[in-house]
This record gives C-alpha cells, structure tokens and sequence, in this order.
C-alpha cells in the first residue's frame, strides 16, 4: 500500500498569466508544496466555504455532503492519486455500513467536499514527487518571504471577481 501524506489546503491565488485560480496544498509536515490549476465555480465553492459564506440554496458540493449523511455515509478522506499529462486525479474514500467505496473526481471538487465535512486530504507518494511546479513555486515563495505572510499581504483585488 502506498504511503499518503497529510496536506492542508494553504489557500487559493490567481495566476496572473492564465487568470486561472489555483489551489495550493502544503504537506503537514513539509515546506514543499503542491499547486493544482482549479476552474473558477470550483474556486468559488472553496472561496465560500474557507470564508464561511453560505448559499441561499444548497450547490453542488453541499448536495454531496447532504447526500452522506442522509445516506448515513461518511467521507473518510480524499486523496489526490495521480497527475497524467499534467492532469491531477483525486478519489473520495466513502464508508457506509464498514464498506469502502472509492470514487474517481477533480482534486477540486475532492478539496470543497473534503472542507465542508471536514475530512482529511492526503496526495499519493507519485503526486508528491512529481508535482512539476511545486519546486519552482517552493522555491519562488520561499526565496524572499514565507509563504504565510505572502498569503497574509495579499488583498481581495489580488483574486479578482468573486462570484457569490
């Protein structure tokens, strides 16, 4: 079985070249981390749930949540597995009744579920080794200022539009 590693989702930015936002994972117990290109509705549910903001109506990650516990399931964690062709993979780990069931999706989707049923998010041993920016973004936000107060310094213009 291979070994996962813990990560928490450090925040969201926009990259300035593709204006397209990006979701940054950071390993519990590593400097490294792991920048996955997200679309902008998927940005938008994870924007609203870090910041505590909730749909007048359900959306769809809140329908998959509600769906677990109606269903008495629990999200036991997702794992982003796999990067093809600098395309990232992720599975839901869902238990009912003691069984497992595995199911394929976005990283994206697999981070706004995991957030609203505060469940654990890990990367595969492959995707952690063989992020192909996550050195040059490493390297980039370690050089000159830590990646904390980074995130702290930037303003809400800095992301753009937001959609809620």
């Amino acid at each position: 079985m291979e070994q996962l590693i813990e990560v928490k989702l450090l925040g969201l930015i926009m990259d300035p070249i593709s204006k397209t936002p990006v979701m940054i994972l950071k390993p519990l117990q590593d400097k490294k981390i792991i920048p996955i290109w997200i679309g902008g509705y998927e940005a938008n549910a994870i924007t609203m749930e870090l910041e505590d903001v909730a749909a007048p109506r359900p959306m769809t990650h809140d329908l998959f949540k509600n769906m677990l516990f109606h269903f008495d399931a629990e999200l036991e964690k997702v794992v982003v597995t796999d990067i093809v062709e600098n395309t990232y993979y992720a599975e839901l780990h869902i238990r009912r009744n003691g069984d497992l069931s595995v199911v394929d999706c976005r990283p994206s989707d697999a981070v706004a579920i995991a957030l609203k049923s505060h469940s654990p998010i890990y990367i595969s041993q492959f995707v952690y080794s063989t992020s192909i920016l996550s050195d040059f973004f490493c390297n980039f936000i370690h050089s000159d200022e830590k990646l904390e107060e980074w995130f702290n310094s930037l303003c809400p213009d800095d992301f753009g539009q937001v959609e809620q």
